[in-house]
């Protein structure tokens, strides 16, 4: 495992300068895009704490809620979004110790995911590094997550804790209203951007950061 050798680890963040905290937050909104009662996450110690890690951008550092594992390290959740989603990056963020996520594997559309269809070839997967702060972005293959209805996050494993423990889940990214009748339908159709159905070339391997 690499700890901290990549160039996003030094401190305040490298990506401030780009982004006023402001603008980030409001990057960072889709939480409010998430149909909060139907998310599940597999493997809580506590019902209900996995909903609890999608938050303000401006509690992103609260310790006050957070979500542990249960009977080993992983974890996974099922993500509803109440329309349509183009998933741009991911932040996670956990505990300075051996309890945060190690790596993380993103699937979308599979609603009621389970352990089981976790052995099938994830959209993306990330190798983790220890943010208690919530300032390192992992960002996504943008042709790979465009029209999501359902994001499924799978932590497979930590820094070697016997449970995992997660503050902070933050997704960036651009959201669409579901279409609700015809002329909606319509609308989008007329207004689709050619650009958004161009399919780039993608080296058959997962992307890691390290």
């Amino acid at each position: 495992m690499s700890g901290h050798s990549h160039g996003h680890g030094h401190g305040g963040c490298g990506c401030e300068g780009e982004h006023e905290p402001a603008e980030r937050g409001l990057e960072f909104g889709l939480y409010r895009k998430i149909d909060l009662d139907k998310v599940q996450c597999l493997n809580e110690s506590r019902e209900g704490d996995g909903k609890l890690v999608f938050k303000p951008w401006e509690q992103r550092t609260d310790r006050d809620k957070f979500v542990e594992s249960d009977a080993d390290e992983e974890l996974l959740f099922n993500i509803p979004f109440t329309g349509s989603v183009k998933l741009k990056g991911i932040i996670i963020s956990g505990e300075d110790d051996c309890s945060h996520p190690a790596e993380i594997r993103l699937y979308k559309n599979i609603t009621q995911m389970s352990f089981d269809d976790t052995g099938r070839e994830p959209e993306q997967a990330f190798r983790l590094n220890r943010d208690p702060a919530a300032e390192l972005e992992y960002p996504t293959k943008v042709t790979r997550f465009s029209n999501v209805n359902h994001l499924s996050i799978h932590i497979s494993k930590n820094f070697g804790a016997e449970n995992t423990r997660i503050y902070y889940i933050g997704l960036r990214g651009e959201y669409s209203e579901a279409h609700r009748h015809e002329v909606t339908i319509c609308n989008y159709e007329a207004a689709a951007n050619p650009a958004d159905h161009k399919v780039e070339a993608i080296v058959p391997q997962t992307s890691y950061i390290s």
